[in-house]
């Protein structure tokens, strides 16, 4: 009899996911509150629900009589899923190390008594409190960010002499991003960000890959596109590997895929956060099976089940690049060379808006258009012709 596998959200993110555990034999019923979710399509039962309520979810994964849950390339119902896997005894992380793994300031206590390298981070109770610590406990450039939120959404890098008026709106952004409406000050770590991709399985953590990422920068630090292998030395990858190692540690997971995401300056590396679930941005869904030819998603669905993952590669790897496509602001007009898509190296393309919609300025994952993926011999040939092809697509706004 097939595996019973619950997918907590059907997006497009998600998507590879319930094809793939399809594939992998898996009866695979998806749930999400869009009843036009993409992934409906594809899985053996789709059910419009509120996937971030722990007492519907459970309802219907007793009803469904489920093997196993999953909830991939989002966090908004971490704590549904480990309240699932408490309550019928499965497979996974538990509510508590959910909540832990959601909320960034939870998160850096577990790091900070592991022993796990992060940057100084303090949460604060107001907005006057914000800004006296601000002023009397970092002697540089600071990050703000919701305790509680993905995607980029609400973050911002503050500089000392910064207005109190331009301080204010900021704070309060992040406020109003924050699930828990809490807000952090981190110290702001100037130097290269990389994500790793990771499968835990008997408390053993196996480093799939290093993804070197490519941002906006100050002040929202948007991902604009990643790459794999790392094209750093040996050493660098190293060093982020091994920091991301102890924030799975700290966090204490077990049966689950994780991606953690490391900044190194001046030698040092410093854990951003650990997500104990796959990455969004196709990272762990398509990069790491393209670069080290381990199928992730495979081996995250077998944890879910309870089931040894194969983490043994199936297939040579690659280099691989997506880079998204962040227009001008404005009213689209129209989008011109698209056919520069169809080159042979693409391994997949979308364009997210159509003639007529906004184009907004980026300041969050929301606001990007589209994405390309190609693959190449390398990384580096990699991110030479999605560069090329990112740049050839042009997207006309007024």
């Amino acid at each position: 009899m097939s595996k019973r596998l619950l997918v907590l959200a059907a997006g497009i993110l998600q998507l590879p996911i319930i094809k793939r555990a399809k594939e992998i034999g898996c009866y695979v019923i998806a749930a999400d509150g869009d009843p036009n979710a993409i992934g409906f399509a594809y899985a053996d039962k789709a059910i419009c629900a509120n996937i971030v309520s722990e007492e519907e979810m459970l309802r219907i994964a007793v009803e469904e009589r489920i093997d196993g849950v999953i909830h991939p390339c989002s966090e908004v119902s971490m704590a549904v899923m480990g309240r699932i896997n408490d309550e019928m005894s499965l497979s996974g992380i538990t509510r508590e190390q959910a909540i832990k793994a959601t909320n960034k300031h939870l998160m850096r206590k577990a790091f900070e008594a592991y022993g796990a390298p992060s940057p100084l981070s303090i949460l604060t109770i107001s907005l006057d409190h914000a800004w006296t610590v601000f002023d009397s406990d970092f002697s540089g450039d600071a990050i703000l960010k919701p305790s509680r939120n993905s995607g980029s959404r609400g973050i911002a890098k503050i500089h000392k002499g910064i207005s109190k008026e331009e301080f204010v709106n900021l704070y309060n952004v992040a406020l109003n991003e924050s699930r828990d409406k809490s807000v952090l000050i981190e110290q702001f770590v100037e130097g290269p960000e990389f994500s790793v991709e990771i499968i835990v399985w008997n408390n053993t953590v196996n480093v799939l890959a290093v993804t070197d990422k490519k941002t906006t920068g100050a002040p929202h630090f948007v991902e604009l596109g990643h790459n794999q292998p790392s094209r750093f030395s040996e050493d660098v990858v190293t060093l982020v590997s091994d920091a991301a190692i102890a924030g799975v540690k700290a966090l204490g997971v077990n049966a689950c895929a994780c991606h953690a995401e490391v900044k190194v300056q001046d030698g040092k590396a410093y854990l951003m956060e650990v997500g104990a679930r796959m990455g969004g941005d196709f990272i762990s869904t398509v990069l790491t099976r393209l670069s080290s030819g381990v199928d992730m998603i495979a081996a995250a669905v077998n944890c879910a089940l309870g089931l040894e993952p194969n983490l043994q590669p199936k297939e040579k790897g690659s280099g691989v690049c997506i880079r998204y496509f962040t227009p001008k602001p404005g009213i689209l007009k129209g989008v011109k060379n698209v056919d520069m898509l169809k080159h042979p190296s693409v391994f997949d393309s979308a364009i997210y808006c159509k003639v007529e919609d906004v184009v907004h300025d980026v300041t969050s994952s929301l606001c990007r258009c589209g994405h390309v993926i190609v693959t190449a011999e390398t990384a580096d040939a990699a991110v030479e012709l999605a560069e090329k092809l990112i740049s050839s697509v042009e997207f006309e706004t007024k």
